[in-house]
């Protein structure tokens, strides 16, 4: 899909990830509807990249509905808003993970669901979606992420099967730990040394390439960590015995920790 002249509707565009997607985005000539929660942040965004902001907080039942209402023609979506589920099951409110299930996996569902209607009546459009390496393989402490990342990747390969025939594309991106910005590196934890990062430009390059080829899924980690969660995916029964005895479960604690004020 050509970029230039699009329109672009960008959920969570106020974290560090969202800005750099937003920016990515404009050089590549897209018409950019920027949403989230932090006003502040939004509508300064929206003015360096000449676009609109929508002030919306998709943890409200009717939120994904009138934020489509308000954003009008939809060329492609990115789903990118997010909140923390890193920490044990027991440390959640019934509330949290409520809210978790609503802006992870609920709003992309609905945003899509309409939108693609849309889409296939115009012969047109792209969908894509900010999973994570989460949602590929378990991992201690994970487990309200992963569901929420595991339920949105399954969700978009499965809608890519349906709409690929009707001319929709939809893609998913798999970060994995990413520097300077986003929720791994708000949290203040720290990596063992085997553990590399990403960049939030990485990111945005994925999300750009995902769009203009219709790539099924891009994951951006370095390759040792795309390996393991390959791995893990395909023998979670050992590989998640060797993450225990690597102490993942340690750097699991001090994410969750950092996170749980952002629920």
């Amino acid at each position: 899909m050509n970029l230039a002249g699009a329109s672009v509707l960008l959920t969570g565009a106020t974290g560090g990830l969202g800005q750099a997607i937003a920016r990515a985005l404009a050089a590549r000539g897209a018409s950019l509807t920027l949403t989230g929660r932090r006003v502040d942040v939004l509508e300064p965004l929206a003015a360096e990249v000449a676009g609109r902001a929508l002030a919306s907080d998709l943890s409200a039942p009717d939120a994904p509905a009138r934020l489509l209402e308000e954003a009008g023609d939809v060329d492609v979506l990115v789903a990118n808003a997010g909140l923390p589920g890193s920490g044990r099951l027991g440390s959640f409110t019934d509330e949290e993970l409520d809210r978790a299930l609503a802006v992870n996996l609920r709003a992309p569902m609905l945003l899509a669901k309409t939108l693609a209607d849309r889409m296939v009546e115009r012969g047109g459009g792209h969908l894509l979606f900010m999973s994570s390496l989460a949602g590929k393989a378990g991992a201690p402490g994970n487990s309200v992420y992963a569901a929420t990342k595991f339920g949105l990747r399954g969700f978009a390969l499965a809608l890519r099967e349906d709409l690929a025939p009707k001319g929709v594309g939809v893609s998913v991106i798999l970060p994995g730990f990413i520097s300077e910005a986003g929720m791994f590196a708000e949290s203040g934890a720290k990596l063992p040394p085997y553990v590399g990062t990403k960049r939030p430009e990485d990111v945005a390059r994925a999300v750009v390439k995902a769009i203009e080829h219709d790539r099924a899924e891009i994951e951006v980690a370095p390759v040792v960590l795309r390996a393991g969660a390959t791995l893990a995916a395909l023998a979670p029964g050992p590989i998640g015995a060797i993450q225990r005895r690597l102490g993942a479960a340690g750097t699991a604690s001090q994410i969750g920790a950092g996170q749980r004020h952002k629920r």
